[in-house]
């Protein structure tokens, strides 16, 4: 299951929870609202036959997909490191991000319409649609693997445009959602 709760600002280990005391939980319904973020619960052991993936990718137009490993350190540990770090780093796409976890676990970081940020936890079978232009990062968790899907519109689009990017339509665009609450729930 999702969870999601705001950050605590230390600067110790990113892959660790970094929960704010005491614990400020956000339910999915608030993280939509305030980020535009969706999340979702499928079954690992039905992906293939129950049709809901299928469904969501016939209904966002997703046509293309692919699967990503990240173990530590599967590549050497210099190569996982310099993965990790472009990861981390905040920054937005052009189109919507979505991820499905496979195996493994890891943090989906957002900022919410305070410019606060947002940890949230994806294990097996939980599924995020990032909102295009929104301000984001990605670790693992102490745990150091995650085998997630990746699905797209067309041609996979790989560019994050590093913070600031206050310029971009797609930014622009993005916050004219936020302030208005205009995001719609697709599922």
């Amino acid at each position: 299951m999702v969870l999601a709760w705001y950050m605590d600002n230390d600067d110790y280990d990113k892959r660790e929870e970094h929960h704010k005391t005491p614990p400020e939980y956000v339910s999915l319904k608030d993280l939509f609202q305030i980020t535009g973020v969706e999340c979702y619960q499928l079954n690992i052991e039905t992906l293939e036959t129950d049709g809901i993936l299928d469904k969501l990718k016939k209904e966002r137009g997703y046509s293309y997909e692919d699967e990503v490993t990240m173990k530590s350190p599967s590549d050497g540990l210099e190569e996982f490191e310099k993965k990790l770090t472009i990861f981390f780093t905040e920054h937005l796409h052009t189109d919507e991000e979505i991820r499905l976890c496979i195996k493994g676990s890891g943090y989906f970081d957002v900022r919410d319409n305070g410019d606060q940020w947002i940890r949230v936890k994806v294990v097996p079978g939980d599924l995020l649609i990032v909102p295009a232009g929104i301000y984001h990062r990605f670790t693992l968790d102490t745990n150091n693997f995650i085998v997630a899907r990746r699905l797209f519109v067309g041609e996979p689009v790989w560019t994050p445009h590093n913070r600031p990017a206050d310029d971009m339509d797609v930014r622009k665009q993005y916050v004219k959602s936020l302030n208005t609450g205009r995001f719609i729930k697709t599922h």
